[in-house]
């Protein structure tokens, strides 16, 4: 499995118009072949939000980045001012789970 995390540094008051931004989205990541899950996390400490998509493989990930769908899902780019620098992509494999057990 593939997870890919997105770094957004958000500007201080546009918390709330960048959390809006997903719950608007088209959703089209969610029928793309190899997609898991997607998750928003929201900083509690530090200052950038972090997207994370999970992958059954780096085929599937780079497939739909390179996809009309991707290019559709980006194609209303939020204003310049909203970022307070460069967002950073990092993509890791899962080499270990552990989860509690039931």
């Amino acid at each position: 499995m593939i997870v890919t995390a997105n770094r957004v540094p958000i500007t201080k008051g546009y918390e709330r118009e960048f959390e809006k931004r997903f719950e608007q989205r088209l959703g089209a990541v969610d029928r793309v072949p190899g997609f898991i899950r997607n998750e928003i996390l929201r900083p509690i400490l530090g200052d950038c939000y972090i997207v994370m998509t999970y992958w059954e493989s780096q085929a599937a990930f780079e497939a739909w980045a390179q996809s009309e769908s991707f290019k559709q899902a980006h194609s209303n780019p939020a204003p310049n001012e909203m970022f307070a620098g460069p967002s950073a992509l990092e993509i890791h494999e899962v080499i270990q789970v552990s989860e509690k057990k039931p």
